[in-house]
């Protein structure tokens, strides 16, 4: 069996796993196998990963400007208030747990 080294140098002394007295040992050359190149392919999800994840670095997380135009539209008294849908979401969260569970 021949061990290589950590080094590019090689060992080619091959030591027979049976010897006999009138055995002649051989030298082998061992080949070295051509260097290839590492390839890494991305996929189009992790491009739009990448491309999503970029674009949220540019975006703010809160847009400031929708936050103070509802704050206005509520001191105003000018906010549509929907009490039916509130109520509908507030009923769909207390199921979600529920729905979850199963």
């Amino acid at each position: 069996m021949t061990i290589l080294p950590v080094t590019s140098k090689h060992n080619n002394v091959v030591s027979p796993s049976k010897s006999t007295p009138h055995q002649k040992v051989q030298n082998t050359h061992v080949q070295t196998t051509e260097k290839v190149k590492d390839s890494v392919d991305i996929t189009t999800v992790a491009k739009e990963i990448t491309k999503a994840f970029e674009s949220s670095k540019t975006t703010p997380a809160i847009d400031e400007e929708h936050v103070n135009e509802v704050k206005k539209a509520l001191m105003e008294g000018t906010y549509p208030i929907d009490a039916e849908q509130i109520a509908k979401k507030m009923i769909e969260m207390e199921r979600e747990p529920y729905n979850n569970s199963r």
